[in-house]
Order: C-alpha cells, then structure tokens, then sequence
C-alpha cells in the first residue's frame, strides 16, 4: 500500500451498550481477536495492544483457509480513555476513532486516510464490515 495523501473516510456505527464496555472490547488483545475481521473466512489468531500514546499495537489477520494473511498495526498518537482513540498506521496514514456515549449506546466513528492500492468505496466498505464485526461481537458476546 502506498501512502499519501488521497483523502479520508468515515465509517460508523451504533452499539448497544455502554461506552466502557466498548472500549474493552475495542481495546483488550482477548476481545480484538473475536471481531477484527472483515468475513467469517478470515480471523485474528493474535492481537498486541499497548494503549497509550507511543505505544504499539498489532493484530494479525489470516484467511482460516491458510492462503492469505498480513499484520495491521500501528503506533497510537493519542488516548482518551472510553472517548478518543487517534494513531498513525506503520504506512503512515492517520486513524482516528472516537466513542460518543448516548445513554445506553455508543456510536462509534472511525476516519481514516485512504491509501491509493484500492477503490474509496472498497476500502469504505472494508472497513465498514470490520465495525459492523465489532457491533454484532459487543452486542452478543455476555
């Protein structure tokens, strides 16, 4: 992937539970293995997390059919706790996530800069499915 400047995007979500809950689950290495896929044919067999700014995180995502896999990972800018999260991928590109308590729910929003190997709407979708992911885990997992 190739960095620069190709403009950001934004991908959102509901969830419905409160916002210290889905900072857990964003944030703890044994919740981010159970949702940080995009399919049910991929999965995450393992996750870093070191949650403050310089910090590091990676999560490693592989196809379940063994023919595919790469590492997503990156060095944290910025954390406020259950409210902000911002980073900088290891292409350079800048991440921000920001958690909004709503009474018992927490939208979740994420933007991101584009990389200019794949289509805005792929990547738009890409990391739409990812969060969607997150939601359906949050909600469902006790």
């Amino acid at each position: 992937m190739e960095s620069g400047n190709q403009g950001t995007i934004s991908v959102e979500t509901t969830v419905h539970a409160p916002a210290r809950k889905v900072w857990e689950y964003w944030t703890e290495p044994q919740h981010i293995t159970k949702w940080s896929f995009a399919s049910d044919d991929w999965h995450a067999p393992h996750a870093e997390n070191d949650l403050r700014a310089g910090g590091k995180f990676l999560t490693r995502l592989e196809a379940k059919d063994g023919s595919f896999g790469f590492d997503f990972g990156g060095v944290y800018d910025e954390i406020r706790t259950n409210e902000f999260i911002s980073y900088t991928l290891g292409d350079g590109r800048k991440v921000t996530v920001t958690f909004l308590s709503q009474e018992n729910s927490t939208k979740v929003i994420e933007v991101f800069e584009a990389e200019g190997t794949h289509s805005i709407e792929q990547q738009q979708a890409g990391w739409q499915a990812f969060l969607d992911n997150f939601k359906k885990y949050c909600e469902n997992a006790n």
